[in-house]
């Protein structure tokens, strides 16, 4: 996703009023926010990640319905931003249930708070 950003913004189709490196970076940088948690296998991070994702998927969508010249390489956004969405998703499941993180069934709650509060009368 990182080389096809800079492919996309810097060499393909660079802007003419703005900056290579400017638009570069500014189309870099979120991708690089979550980079060291996943480099670290966190799985809170792999799931986060995705809200970032989300501004490329819609980006892909939108230049795929606007600009036919770009289609292709919005196309590759598009299936990239899903494969990645698909995988953080799958990874972060996997990985909080290898580490013990999820998340309470309701049920079990309501029985954790009413022993609590039977407990306490």
């Amino acid at each position: 996703m990182m080389a096809l950003v800079v492919l996309w913004h810097s060499v393909l189709f660079p802007h003419a009023d703005i900056s290579s490196v400017g638009l570069t970076v500014g189309w870099l940088l979120p991708l690089m926010l979550p980079l060291p948690g996943i480099l670290k296998g966190k799985p809170y991070t792999h799931a986060w990640a995705n809200f970032i994702l989300m501004f490329y998927f819609l980006h892909a969508l939108t230049m795929i319905w606007v600009d036919e010249g770009k289609q292709g390489i919005a196309i590759a956004e598009l299936i990239l931003t899903s494969i990645s969405f698909l995988a953080n998703v799958k990874y972060a499941k996997l990985r909080g249930r290898e580490l013990g993180l999820g998340l309470k069934k309701l049920s079990q709650v309501e029985k954790d708070e009413k022993a609590f509060f039977e407990s306490s009368n």
